[in-house]
């Protein structure tokens, strides 16, 4: 089986957001080389009393995404594989980003490679995991007796972002769980694959809008509602961006909205901040996360120009959460 190999040459600091925006797009299962230092708790999972010192960090991140040349899964892309089109797919989603953050040089690298399951791979690493009372698992594992009660979210892995185990979906999960009721209408910006407007859907609240700039984000919202459970009238997506366009900003509605959720980036969400206000209630929550931490101040600051005031920040590893209310 031959598989077309895409690596993009980026920074480490653009390498989360990369890998879910290329996610959108059917690009899943992305191999990272950098050389970022293993954290405690990396070094405590390895079988091995001392590691030996890696090279100094230079900031430079190497992402690579299989696609199978033969038989390509997936809505988004065309089987064969057209690696002209493919790769000005990616450029395209890599300019969108440059309009937010620095994603280094961005170039693009396409080669060609045999007998790699990537994608199946993956269920070597994604296991069940719980998000507090949540429990998350994939379609390959069964639940427990003894977790039949609980709260269970299905969903398969193909980013971080998109299954819960990043650390900002959990800060985003856990004010979402705060601020909730069953009269609760939700937007949710930026929603990928629908992950914080299904899981509160799930804990009960009346209706959820999610954006989304990508028109693939449309498919894999709707193949996790099934798996949830999710009837169609409670989950409404729209494509565009709401930052710069007026038709989106009327279609999501005005003065609306219980909560605004926002996992994105920093540099994303300080443009959204003083457009995203005229969407929520008067009182109503705006939660935000994707916040590296040397960028907290960043977004503390456009929540407060936009008249908005802090009400909570919570920090999980090198992220932040800051919520926020509309006085």
């Amino acid at each position: 089986m031959k598989w077309k190999k895409f690596t993009i040459k980026t920074i480490t600091d653009a390498e989360d957001i990369i890998i879910s925006t290329l996610y959108d797009i059917g690009l899943e299962g992305a191999q990272i080389e950098d050389k970022v230092p293993l954290t405690p708790l990396e070094k405590e999972q390895m079988f091995v009393d001392i590691l030996p010192d890696g090279p100094e960090d230079d900031g430079i991140a190497y992402l690579s995404f299989f696609v199978e040349d033969s038989n390509a899964n997936g809505v988004c892309m065309a089987s064969p594989v057209d690696t002209e089109k493919m790769t000005e797919k990616i450029n395209q989603e890599l300019d969108a980003l440059r309009n937010f953050m620095d994603i280094g040089e961005g170039t693009i690298m396409v080669s060609e490679t045999e007998d790699i399951d990537w994608i199946n791979n993956w269920k070597q690493f994604f296991h069940q995991f719980y998000i507090d009372d949540l429990l998350v698992i994939p379609s390959w594992e069964e639940v427990k007796p003894e977790d039949r009660d609980k709260k269970i979210l299905h969903i398969d892995p193909g980013t971080a972002f998109g299954t819960g185990m990043h650390e900002t979906t959990q800060l985003c999960i856990r004010q979402l769980k705060k601020h909730i009721t069953p009269e609760t209408e939700l937007l949710d910006v930026g929603t990928g694959s629908g992950i914080l407007a299904i899981i509160s859907l799930m804990y009960g609240i009346k209706h959820a809008v999610g954006t989304d700039l990508d028109p693939c984000a449309v498919e894999a919202v709707r193949e996790n509602m099934k798996a949830n459970n999710i009837r169609p009238e409670c989950f409404e997506m729209m494509i565009g961006n709401i930052i710069t366009e007026q038709s989106v900003q009327d279609r999501v509605g005005y003065e609306k909205y219980d909560i605004v959720v926002a996992n994105i980036l920093a540099d994303v969400l300080v443009p959204l901040t003083p457009v995203i206000v005229n969407q929520l209630k008067p009182g109503g929550v705006y939660i935000t996360s994707g916040i590296i931490d040397n960028k907290e101040q960043v977004v503390r600051d456009a929540v407060e120009q936009a008249g908005l005031e802090v009400i909570d920040v919570t920090y999980q590893g090198e992220w932040v959460n800051v919520t926020a209310r509309k006085r």
